[in-house]
């Protein structure tokens, strides 16, 4: 029998968010980061370097190395998307061409969210109350109001931002993951003839996990997946039931047996334990982390646990509540505990969605309210100190950016500019519709949020982009180096990780060998953190000392340049 549903919305209430105005949104958001800017330290660059090392053959497909060392991320599946971008576009430089397969994976990202809210919105028990004069909402109208709430939600999630506009491993992991749940979602609302497209994504989704370094999270996936396939077998509504639970079995079993295959199991289980302060402060950092990465999403999913508490089991909250609780899963065990959580924010975007239809016109104001003044604030923030880079004025802010970013030489931009003053009347306009005497909308709530952390994110990667790329990336440091080596000259280094690497090759364009018995370069790099272990590595009275360079916004990464003054 099912249990009455908590959500009482009319038809007015389900009007259409114009698909102009939601398209406007994903691309403002998507296309900022991916463009104008170079890779930034340090998984970033590492990933990039790995990547251009693939596409020059100076590596193996089934080991991505950087200078006969692994990467960071034990993964495949995203080295070789961005090796085949810089080979099918040698035009472009490497750095954009590896982004146009991120971006397409994180505008998927957001597709694959809509089309699962709207089918887990259709989900019988999901359906609105029943009026009983008529005038509820119809089944698709509200379907499709909760997807868009779900899109905006997403959007508006604050640790999406950064992550998702990265060439790491973690975008495919989050695009591979949304996948699925699309998949799964739509796997009881389309006939026979129709299944195709849920099980290729289904089938792609959970190998692109595998192969990007998620092999558990795949298989926990899908051992989820076959569990509420199998719990719907009693749903008279579902198509081909058993079909699903045969399918998603066998597929996780591939995958799993894939993985091993490929040696791609990995398991580096870190629980923080309870005893010692250290302990405990990792435990607060990593609530602090939950609190602010998965906002404004988290109050409202755990709204939405509390008002939809009779149907937990429905697919409509138990498919989002198990993807979610297999991302917080990983987060836990894990050391990469953002990106981790990454993929928690699909799922919780649906599981806020469905708070909306229950949410009191207070508590609707409450979020508009608290929107509006802190994305204004940080907008202003964005601003103000934009103006001090560029006039020097107001001088408080200008000292703070020479201060922490010695040696940058702020440009300005009319292209920049005038996408930052766009972005910021339409924000004004949009605060003014919001304000103003509107008819009620499922996924009103969501605009302001969503509107908000497009419009920093845009401001971020426009008025600062020049800033941002000068103190979040190793360009400086590559320069220096690059400015006191023969160009035609090959240099060994030593203790440098892959960031590091890439960025020398990259940006220093320098030919870079491991320091060893087989090298033999005028020139050595060393990473001063490993300047303890060098002598016993390395044949000192062989090298003079030239100078100790220093990446201008971080005192602790120095590097120690020597020449060689005698051959081995």
């Amino acid at each position: 029998m099912n249990k009455p549903s908590p959500a009482l919305i009319a038809q007015a209430a389900v009007r259409r968010l114009p698909r102009l105005a939601l398209l406007l949104f994903c691309l403002a958001y998507v296309l900022p980061g991916f463009l104008g800017r170079g890779p930034w330290k340090n998984a970033d660059i590492a990933a990039f370097g790995t990547m251009r090392a693939l596409a020059s053959g100076q590596t193996s497909w089934l080991n991505p190395q950087l200078l006969g060392q692994a990467g960071e991320f034990e993964a495949l599946a995203p080295y070789w998307l961005g090796a085949l971008a810089i080979k099918v576009l040698p035009f472009l430089d490497p750095a954009l061409a590896v982004r146009i397969p991120f971006g397409l994976l994180l505008a998927l990202t957001l597709l694959c969210t809509w089309y699962a809210v709207y089918y887990l919105a259709r989900s019988p028990q999901a359906q609105p109350v029943a009026f009983a004069f008529g005038g509820e909402a119809s089944p698709v109208d509200y379907a499709r109001a909760i997807a868009d709430a779900g899109l905006l939600a997403l959007i508006a999630s604050l640790g999406l931002a950064q992550l998702s506009h990265e060439t790491t491993p973690a975008l495919t992991q989050l695009a591979f993951t949304a996948l699925v749940f699309y998949a799964m979602a739509a796997s009881a609302y389309r006939s026979a003839y129709k299944i195709l497209g849920p099980a290729l994504g289904l089938a792609i989704g959970l190998t692109g996990l595998a192969l990007s370094g998620a092999p558990a999270v795949a298989t926990l996936l899908g051992l989820g997946s076959t569990l509420i396939a199998l719990g719907a077998v009693s749903e008279k509504n579902q198509p081909h039931p058993w079909r699903w639970v045969l399918l998603t079995s066998t597929l996780t079993l591939a995958v799993a047996a894939l993985a091993h295959a490929l040696d791609l199991w990995r398991w580096h289980i870190e629980i923080p334990g309870l005893e010692t302060p250290a302990d405990r402060k990792e435990w607060r950092s990593l609530a602090r982390l939950l609190i602010w990465f998965t906002w404004p999403t988290w109050p409202l999913a755990a709204w939405t646990l509390y008002r939809w508490r009779r149907q937990l089991t429905s697919r409509h909250v138990a498919l989002p509540l198990w993807f979610a609780l297999v991302a917080l899963a990983a987060t836990v065990t894990t050391s990469a505990s953002d990106r981790s959580l990454l993929l928690s924010l699909p799922p919780l975007a649906a599981l806020a969605a469905f708070a909306l239809p229950t949410l009191k016109r207070s508590v609707a104001s409450l979020i508009d309210w608290f929107t509006l003044l802190f994305f204004t604030g940080c907008a202003f923030v964005i601003w103000v100190i934009w103006i001090a880079m560029q006039t020097g004025m107001p001088k408080q802010p200008a000292a703070n950016v020479a201060k922490l970013a010695p040696g940058f030489e702020p440009s300005f931009s009319w292209l920049a500019f005038l996408a930052a003053m766009l972005a910021t009347l339409a924000w004004a306009w949009l605060v003014r519709w919001r304000a103003g005497r509107q008819r009620a909308a499922i996924w009103k709530s969501m605009v302001l949020p969503a509107g908000g952390a497009t419009l920093c994110w845009l401001l971020l990667m426009t008025l600062w982009l020049p800033l941002l790329d000068y103190a979040r990336s190793y360009a400086p440091l590559s320069r220096q180096v690059a400015a006191r080596v023969d160009p035609s000259a090959c240099v060994e280094v030593y203790g440098l990780n892959s960031a590091m690497v890439a960025a020398f090759q990259y940006h220093g364009h320098m030919e870079l060998r491991r320091a060893g018995a087989k090298a033999v370069c005028p020139y050595l790099v060393v990473n001063a953190d490993a300047q303890g272990t060098l002598s016993g590595t390395i044949d000192m009275p062989e090298w003079a000392f030239l100078a100790t360079l220093r990446r201008p916004t971080d005192r602790n990464e120095n590097v120690l340049l020597f020449k060689r003054v005698s051959r081995p």
